[in-house]
C-alpha cells in the first residue's frame, strides 16, 4: 500500500469524512454505528469547519482513509479517526507528524477514558496525562494529554 496524501477535506466530501468517523469510532466497541449516528456525524462535520475546524483527510489514491480535525489557533488536535479497513497501516502515525509540522511546539487533545487503544497510542507518542473529566455534552469521562516539543 502506498503512503496516502494528507490534504485539506473538500466540501464535498464531508459525508465520507462523517462515514469515516463513524465506521472508526464504533470500531472502538463503545458504540454501535448507526443511521442515528451518521446523521449527527453528517451534521457536525460542516458545523465544526465552520466554527474553525481545519479539516483534513488522508487520501488512498482518491479513497479516503482518514480524517484528521485541527484547532489551529488553540493548538488543539480535535479528533484523528482512520477508517477501520487501513487501522494498523501507520496513517494515525502519518496524521500525527503531519499535526506536529502544523503545531510544533504544543498539542494538546482529548480522549474518551474508555478508549483505552486511543490513549495509549498517545502516550506511546509521547503525549503526557495532565486530567481527567467529565463532558457533561457527552456524558463521558475524557482524558486530557499534552505534548511539548522541549
Amino acid at each position: 500500500m502506498s503512503q496516502p496524501i494528507i490534504r485539506l477535506a473538500r466540501a464535498d466530501e464531508y459525508d465520507e469524512v462523517a462515514r469515516i468517523w463513524m465506521e472508526s469510532w464504533a470500531s472502538t466497541g463503545l458504540e454501535d454505528a448507526s443511521d442515528a449516528l451518521l446523521a449527527k456525524l453528517r451534521a457536525r462535520v460542516p458545523m465544526e469547519v465552520e466554527k474553525g475546524w481545519s479539516l483534513y483527510v488522508a487520501d488512498d489514491n482518491g479513497k479516503l482513509a482518514a480524517m484528521l480535525a485541527l484547532h489551529l489557533p488553540d493548538r488543539y488536535l480535535d479528533q484523528l479517526f482512520v477508517a477501520p479497513e487501513y487501522q494498523g497501516n501507520s496513517i494515525g502515525r502519518q496524521l500525527l507528524a503531519f499535526t506536529r509540522k502544523h503545531l510544533p511546539d504544543e498539542i494538546w487533545l482529548r480522549c474518551v477514558r474508555e478508549n483505552e487503544k486511543a490513549w495509549h497510542w498517545y502516550e506511546r507518542e509521547g503525549f503526557v496525562f495532565e486530567k481527567e473529566e467529565v463532558e457533561p455534552a457527552i456524558g463521558r469521562f475524557m482524558k486530557y494529554y499534552r505534548w511539548r516539543n522541549d
